[in-house]
């Protein structure tokens, strides 16, 4: 990837849903190949995972944010966050998703997406956020450099699979964000 070129985060549109879900389906094969079945991976299709974006986004309290390519006007990467779900109180804020592209991972984009995320999570009155990992997820050292911490194990089922995952938090959305003032 070429230094030069230009990106934004921003707020998803509904035209971005094709993208986003391309986003997923390519991130979940390059990265969970041999930690989830071949056979759910290879079944996954774009249009499926529009049509479950598409639900979602429409879903009261659940945001997302877009990393653009502006050079090529395409959507390499996003993050999915609202209010937590299924947590104890103290966890007030939940990134449900975060994806990028692999030829974009360690250009700066998935912790400017993050950065994004606590920033509006903190504006509409977030105290904390938190994110499920898969344990075997190669890339769960991202949210460690972050300074998230793991505070909690549990499982998630992906097909036929039953896999263990941790919930990594983040204490500080002002240092998160970025905010100078903290």
């Amino acid at each position: 990837m070429q230094s030069s070129r230009r990106f934004e985060i921003r707020p998803a549109e509904p035209d971005d849903l094709m993208m986003i879900a391309s986003v997923l389906v390519r991130t979940w094969r390059a990265t969970f190949r041999g930690i989830i079945a071949d056979d759910y991976l290879d079944a996954m299709t774009v249009e499926e995972q529009a049509i479950r974006h598409a639900r979602r986004m429409r879903f009261p309290g659940t945001l997302m944010m877009a990393a653009a390519d502006m050079d090529e006007d395409r959507v390499v990467g996003f993050a999915n966050y609202g209010k937590a779900r299924g947590m104890p109180p103290a966890f007030d804020r939940e990134l449900y998703e975060l994806y990028l592209l692999p030829e974009f991972h360690r250009a700066g984009l998935g912790s400017a997406l993050v950065r994004a995320v606590a920033a509006h999570c903190q504006e509409t009155g977030g105290n904390s956020l938190f994110a499920w990992v898969l344990k075997d997820n190669p890339n769960r050292a991202f949210y460690e450099r972050l300074g998230a911490r793991a505070v909690a194990q549990g499982r998630v089922s992906v097909g036929r699979a039953s896999l263990d995952q941790l919930a990594y938090r983040w204490d500080d959305l002002r240092a998160l964000s970025g905010d100078a003032s903290a």
